[in-house]
């Protein structure tokens, strides 16, 4: 069987597609797999079992990145097609069942929207795929004898950022409950998220510095290591919660009802005020450390 898979081009939104990319797998064993997405999010995709290729889908004018798409596509028979974009080009394609999320977007859960596309309820929670290699690198980062709590200061916008000084503020509070904790930043790729990140790295200086070298699948098996995310909405936060890392999202101006972390163990909060309009600066350090000291009390080991 062979299975064309189209999803996001931000991270965040390829990560919550990833549950329904697993239950497919679930279904269709020894299944072979391409997939389509943006340059961002391509690298999360490369431990998928049966992964034949990915398809690196860069905006063009005129929308001719579809065009790429479907001439890299054509010449193969598939027996399913999943179009995560809403677009017409699985139906240009020669394909046995065809799976088309419709575009747009609309109030609810964005895991619940796509979990219709199988009737599934409750939704598969998000996979993230890293080989065996990168999880033996991420133990020997974070050994088991170290508490580790992540702190994601970064976000794709500064509507999303919760102060910086809140979080060196947070940091002291749970060093305080946890003397022996260490913390450790995780960033995106760039100088933009290098210098978000940097204002937090030079306060807290016996950080673990989490950003920019490595691969999104090293960052998921390192997330794992964790023992507390606290973190902006961004794709870094859906990562720590489909690793199964206790995962405290931090909401402000976007919406916890379309974009809260899925994970086993996720949890988030939002600043007080109308959803999509609530400052981030309106979440008080008294409320976020009280969750998530709460999260690490809840799964101390």
């Amino acid at each position: 069987m062979h299975m064309l898979f189209i999803t996001a081009t931000r991270l965040g939104d390829a990560v919550i597609s990833t549950g329904i990319l697993a239950e497919l797998l679930r279904r269709h064993p020894g299944v072979r797999i391409t997939i389509a997405c943006g340059p961002v999010p391509a690298e999360l995709f490369s431990h998928v079992p049966g992964l034949e290729r990915i398809l690196i889908m860069e905006k063009q004018p005129y929308d001719l990145h579809w065009l790429k798409l479907w001439k890299a596509c054509v010449g193969q028979r598939w027996d399913i097609t999943v179009d995560l974009r809403g677009s017409a080009t699985t139906l240009l394609l020669r394909s046995g069942r065809r799976l088309i999320m419709r575009g747009g977007r609309r109030p609810g859960r964005r895991i619940e929207h796509l979990a219709a596309l199988l009737g599934q309820t409750p939704p598969p929670l998000p996979t993230l795929w890293s080989s065996e290699t990168e999880r033996a690198q991420a133990l020997a980062l974070i050994p088991p004898t170290q508490q580790v709590i992540a702190l994601g200061p970064t976000a794709n916008w500064t509507g999303k950022i919760w102060p910086v000084e809140r979080h060196i503020a947070l940091w002291q509070a749970i060093r305080a409950t946890y003397p022996q904790a260490r913390p450790a930043i995780f960033y995106g790729p760039g100088t933009q998220e290098a210098g978000l990140a940097r204002p937090l790295l030079d306060a807290l200086p016996d950080a673990l510095d989490m950003g920019g070298r490595f691969t999104l699948t090293q960052t998921a098996a390192l997330l794992a290591r964790c023992a507390l995310y606290v973190g902006n909405d961004s794709g870094l936060m859906h990562m720590a919660a489909a690793a199964g890392t206790p995962t405290l999202g931090l909401f402000g101006p976007s919406r916890a009802s379309e974009y809260a972390p899925a994970g086993p163990r996720a949890h988030w909060i939002a600043a007080p005020g109308p959803e999509g309009e609530a400052p981030i600066a309106g979440l008080s350090i008294e409320t976020v450390t009280s969750a998530a000291l709460a999260l690490l009390k809840e799964n101390a080991a």
